[in-house]
């Protein structure tokens, strides 16, 4: 039951963000993704790797936007805190991902080429839902913008997994 919440959870932050960001309420996804946390963390058996894994998805993310932003592969709907940084209403959506790696997604933990086959699909079909939602558009040819959306999911995801999978064996291992 908190698997299909998790998903639920995932899937109204991850609408809510695109939707706010597309609408003028770039907030919006945010005040989702509090609400997400606060279920997620008072259920969370790994509450110290699930903080380190949401402060590694908003690196991730904040680095990888940007770098698409830097790249000309994505123009961003209000772009704050700064028109040259990813707005932080993507990196929320990259710490809503995080919530799922250790709950819904945790089937991806240790299959490498499986994750980066999600990510190398996924991803793209992420963006295009973004595009189409208002919350982006594309600053280059469209084809050319997937693969490279598509190469950096591909690498991402199967990290983010690797890293979540880590973070909760170290703290396992860790006596209380």
């Amino acid at each position: 039951m908190q698997s299909i919440a998790n998903i639920l959870f995932f899937k109204g932050v991850w609408f809510g963000s695109l939707f706010g960001a597309g609408t003028g309420r770039p907030w919006l996804g945010l005040v989702l993704l509090c609400a997400f946390a606060a279920w997620h963390f008072a259920h969370s058996r790994h509450r110290e790797a699930d903080l380190w894994l949401l402060g590694a998805a908003a690196l991730t993310g904040l680095l990888l936007d940007t770098l698409f932003l830097q790249l000309g592969v994505l123009d961003y709907a209000h772009p704050l805190p700064s028109s040259q940084l990813a707005p932080f209403w993507i990196v929320v959506m990259w710490m809503n991902f995080a919530l799922t790696l250790n709950l819904s997604m945790r089937w991806l933990q240790g299959r490498y080429l499986l994750s980066a086959a999600l990510g190398l699909i996924g991803g793209p079909l992420a963006y295009i839902a973004g595009v189409e939602l208002g919350a982006a558009d594309w600053g280059m040819r469209t084809v050319n913008a997937l693969v490279v959306i598509g190469i950096a999911w591909a690498l991402a995801v199967p990290l983010l997994s690797g890293f979540a999978h880590r973070m909760v064996l170290r703290a396992a291992s860790v006596p209380a």
